[in-house]
């Protein structure tokens, strides 16, 4: 597989949310990308590329729309794509594809097997025990002790881990999954490192981990109600500290991508690094195989490198010859807007006004998610609707840019954390 020309790139983006547009915004700002292609996209990839009517779990459609529309680079967004094997039956058409392979991307479609990974390379993590009947769940459970961390093996949208101190409520959860894992409570705040990654039999897997960034995972102020998929994130974190991204490099990614590559699986695409900066040192809560939702909205806001160079690199095994990611100075803040009822629910088919309004505050860029189209209206079509990015020149900044633009969105039942990186 050769490496695509470097200028008027053909890009076709696979998948319908806020981090598919908020990629398909960052690569239609690329110089080198001559036009940018959605499938499904939403209304808001629709502003900034070509939607096409695709199922991204059809990897054979996939593949034809890639080849109909001469795509230099496919980028898989969603990891429940990725997990079907979507990237392969794309490179398989010799069409470069960012993303793994179906075999490497059982990092997040299996948390044992991503268990099994780190402790083969050594990676350090929180102890665990894999249980498949209520009577190990229950062992489990009092081997651990609370708080009690209860985890889907499987893909579960971000939403398939419960942490209570509630007994009970932890072997509910447990028996309405096929597999879980029970882990060990990990203390301290959690961090988000997104890496670039690329293998090739000649000179292995290069990493070029991202700047750290951190999401707010549950639904309400102070980090109160049940997990949702993310009400918003921040970057950078100059809380952090210092070495943070060396010392994961050298403990976790690198011996991650080098292990999978013993394995004869190996991984290329983006690894996702969700962290637990513990009493006892930096531990790992949990691989994803994809960006990030909602961190891939303020990290691609400061990103100062062209993207579709770096995805291409990935893609290729050729990342090593390509620059490593370079970030713009300041911050930025996202503020994910959610439909009535979420996380348990949601609400479709309200009017969504305020968009462009917001978009006219300097430093704000609206980032849409589950919105459709209705006539001449956007309106709300999933859990979390959309995010409202700004830019500052620290996190202070960011955060008054952000909330001045959510201010100016509305939409009956709307819900959203008013506390997104607040004190940073």
């Amino acid at each position: 597989m050769t490496t695509p020309p470097q200028t008027n790139r053909t890009v076709l983006v696979i998948g319908t949310g806020g981090r598919e547009h908020a990629l398909a915004r960052a690569l239609a700002l690329d110089p080198s990308v001559g036009a940018v292609h959605v499938a499904p996209g939403n209304p808001g990839t629709a502003t900034v590329a070509r939607n096409h009517p695709v199922d991204p779990m059809d990897g054979a459609s996939v593949a034809d729309l890639a080849v109909e529309l001469g795509a230099d680079l496919v980028v898989v967004g969603p990891e429940a794509p990725l997990v079907a094997g979507v990237a392969d039956a794309v490179t398989a058409r010799g069409i470069a594809c960012f993303g793994p392979s179906g075999a490497a991307a059982r990092l997040e479609g299996s948390k044992a097997f991503a268990k099994d990974v780190m402790a083969a390379a050594g990676v350090p993590t929180a102890r665990a025990f894999v249980c498949t009947t209520p009577e190990e769940a229950a062992a489990a459970l009092d081997e651990l002790g609370a708080p009690y961390v209860v985890k889907d093996d499987g893909l579960a949208a971000g939403k398939g881990v419960v942490v209570t101190e509630d007994r009970q409520a932890a072997l509910d959860h447990a028996a309405g999954c096929e597999q879980v894992l029970i882990e060990e409570y990990l203390d301290g705040p959690e961090v988000s490192l997104f890496a670039l990654c690329s293998w090739n039999e000649t000179t292995g897997a290069t990493v070029y981990p991202l700047q750290p960034a951190q999401d707010f995972k549950r639904i309400h102020d102070g980090d109160e109600g049940p997990n949702t998929g993310g009400m918003g994130a921040y970057t950078p974190l100059t809380w952090a500290p210092e070495g943070l991204v060396d010392e994961v490099l050298e403990t976790v990614l690198q011996p991650t991508v080098d292990e999978m590559a013993r394995r004869g699986t190996p991984f290329a695409g983006l690894l996702y690094a969700g962290l637990a900066l513990t009493s006892r040192g930096t531990r790992v809560v949990e691989f994803n195989a994809r960006f990030g939702d909602p961190e891939t909205q303020p990290l691609l806001a400061l990103l100062d490198s062209p993207l579709a160079d770096l995805l291409v690199g990935a893609a290729t095994g050729t990342l090593a010859d390509v620059a490593p990611p370079a970030w713009k100075p300041g911050a930025a803040v996202a503020v994910v807007l959610a439909s009535r009822g979420y996380p348990e629910s949601s609400s479709s088919g309200e009017v969504i006004g305020g968009i462009a309004e917001a978009e006219t505050v300097e430093g704000v860029h609206v980032i849409q998610a589950g919105t459709a189209p209705s006539g001449d209206d956007v309106v709300t079509a999933g859990g979390r609707v959309l995010a409202v990015v700004g830019l500052g020149e620290d996190v202070a900044a960011a955060r008054a840019t952000a909330y001045a633009g959510v201010g100016l969105v509305e939409f009956e039942g709307v819900q959203f954390r008013t506390d997104i990186a607040a004190g940073r």
